[in-house]
């Protein structure tokens, strides 16, 4: 994991955008770690009631998104894929990378990319925001609150 040249996430005003966090169901522990930093970050923003919809995996977000984006300010697509010994890692992936940029740039509306691509559960752990617990030493970083600053950064930019 690499923080070299990240911006320092700015205090935002996002009250009164309407929000979209549509999350995977599939590795519910990373996933509501995720769910879990993108409300935070939504809160901490002004927005403390953004529409929360769950969508079986990652490859499903597109779909969720390209029907629901035009009724929002942004939207943030939170999942979780993790390698495993075939090929389906790779499509997943593309699909849900490709499919959520094709809706943002068709829609004009800004999709905060919470998709984490991992190696192996321990990455995706270190990178959903969750605290320290038992034997857990704690997220090293928090995907979903930074995705949903992006996105909602970007829909004050656009307004």
């Amino acid at each position: 994991m690499s923080r070299a040249g990240a911006p320092q996430a700015p205090k935002l005003d996002a009250g009164g955008l309407r929000v979209l966090i549509i999350a995977a169901s599939w590795h519910e522990k990373v996933m509501d770690g995720l769910l879990g930093g993108a409300l935070r970050a939504a809160r901490d923003a002004g927005i403390d009631s953004p529409t929360v919809l769950r969508v079986p995996g990652s490859f499903e977000l597109p779909v969720a998104a390209a029907r629901l984006a035009p009724d929002y300010d942004a939207v943030v697509a939170l999942g979780v894929v993790i390698r495993g010994g075939t090929p389906h890692f790779d499509y997943v992936c593309q699909a849900a990378t490709l499919g959520l940029t094709e809706v943002s740039v068709r829609t004009g509306v800004p999709i905060g990319f919470g998709v984490l691509t991992c190696d192996d559960e321990s990455q995706a752990l270190d990178r959903a925001g969750l605290p320290a617990a038992g034997e857990f030493a704690g997220s090293k970083e928090d995907k979903g609150f930074e995705a949903t600053s992006a996105a909602l950064q970007t829909a004050l930019l656009l307004r």
